[in-house]
């Protein structure tokens, strides 16, 4: 074993992972989203109606309260930053953000700034990602395991190779809350808007934390969902841990998060992994599998086994079936979010009653808690009508 592998190895133990002999790295052409335009199993005329609300008005509108014109009309407006990116180079045959890393930066200045250390230079990426907006940022260095095999093209419908450059060894992560209110309404239209909006607000954050990096003389790379597997980066970067709704788990925002990346080679110190009791509470709690409509989330313990392509083989874990998942969302015509919903660490941080409840959560008090949880009527659905209101009474 290498020195880089038993590093990895002890990371890895810090961070919960359990990386079997049987490992395989992911292609983005499973992805479920990915498959969902080559896969009869997944491909459908529903899901290209879906896809297609996004950026067109419906032809006629639910009367199902949180489904009504106003309601995607935000939901669209929440992602339209995000889209403009998207859509900027589908003439060269890219989605950046979400099938490719973005290009939409300036040239790497020519003279290049040195920093005293490591420490000094991630102190000053972090200050500035979070100037630029990011809620959390964290630092962790590559991991081969975790990028894409290969990617894929969602409109050529073709495999091509991953093009992050060699030699970028850091990566910075970043997440970006979710509107907690909005969320509450989930499933609808208006929660939608929650997801829209991380993602619109992250592709600013990582477009300009990376040209930040690049006018210092050194290369680095924006990416969202595209490239690599951004939950295991964001759990080596000392973000949060991973859950049994399949998502990463932030002690200032539970599941309620859009995660973004940056690949540089602007040398960094980076962060430890971190737990607070996340993996012990999900071994107790069912709030996520026990809502899900469809039964995607596991109630068992984690495991090896996968319910199909889309999952990641070789990691001991709670694994989603995004088949069912993808096709509840798709006969709903908005993402879903329920598991988010009800999930005990989907609170307002800001308020000392949901900070002690996240401390019981990492005690031999969780039992306790997730009652209390329950008791309280915590992850119950906000009528989307209502939040709508209370702007009319504002």
């Amino acid at each position: 074993m290498s020195d880089e592998q038993a590093g990895f190895q002890r990371s890895d133990v810090q961070a919960g992972f359990e990386v079997t002999a049987d490992f395989e790295r992911f292609n983005q052409k499973y992805d479920v989203f990915r498959r969902s335009w080559w896969d009869e199993r997944v491909k459908s005329d529903k899901s290209a109606l879906f896809y297609k609300t996004y950026r067109e008005a419906l032809e006629s509108w639910r009367k199902a309260d949180g489904f009504t014109q106003k309601d995607y009309a935000l939901r669209n407006a929440a992602w339209h930053v995000s889209d403009i990116f998207t859509e900027l180079r589908e003439s060269e045959d890219r989605r950046e953000g979400f099938t490719d890393a973005f290009t939409l930066q300036r040239d790497v200045a020519s003279e290049r700034m040195e920093f005293e250390s490591p420490g000094a230079a991630a102190r000053e990426i972090k200050r500035v990602a979070k100037a630029f907006g990011a809620s959390l940022v964290g630092i962790t260095e590559h991991d081969e395991r975790w990028m894409y095999t290969s990617k894929f093209s969602d409109i050529s419908l073709t495999e091509r190779p991953n093009d992050i450059p060699d030699g970028l060894d850091w990566v910075v992560v970043t997440a970006q809350q979710m509107d907690y209110e909005w969320i509450r309404t989930a499933p609808s239209a208006l929660s939608g808007a929650a997801t829209g909006l991380g993602y619109s607000h992250d592709a600013l954050v990582v477009l300009s934390t990376a040209q930040y990096i690049r006018n210092l003389g050194y290369n680095a790379v924006a990416s969202m969902n595209d490239s690599a597997l951004a939950i295991p980066y964001a759990i080596k970067a000392g973000l949060g841990e991973y859950s049994r709704l399949g998502l990463l788990i932030t002690k200032e925002f539970g599941p309620r998060v859009r995660l973004g990346k940056i690949f540089t080679d602007l040398p960094l110190a980076t962060d430890a992994p971190i737990r607070f009791g996340v993996k012990e509470f999900c071994d107790i709690c069912r709030r996520c599998s026990d809502a899900c409509p469809v039964k995607a989330i596991s109630d068992r313990e984690p495991t090896t086994e996968v319910y199909n392509e889309s999952n990641l083989r070789g990691v001991r874990k709670w694994s989603i079936d995004g088949e069912r998942c993808f096709d509840y969302w798709v006969k709903q015509n908005s993402d879903c979010a329920i598991c988010v919903r009800v999930c005990p660490y989907n609170k307002d941080f800001s308020r000392w009653w949901a900070r002690v409840g996240r401390t019981l959560a990492g005690t031999p008090l969780r039992h306790l808690m997730l009652w209390l949880d329950k008791k309280l009527g915590f992850g119950e659905r906000w009528k989307p009508r209502e939040w709508w209101a209370e702007g009319r009474s504002a």
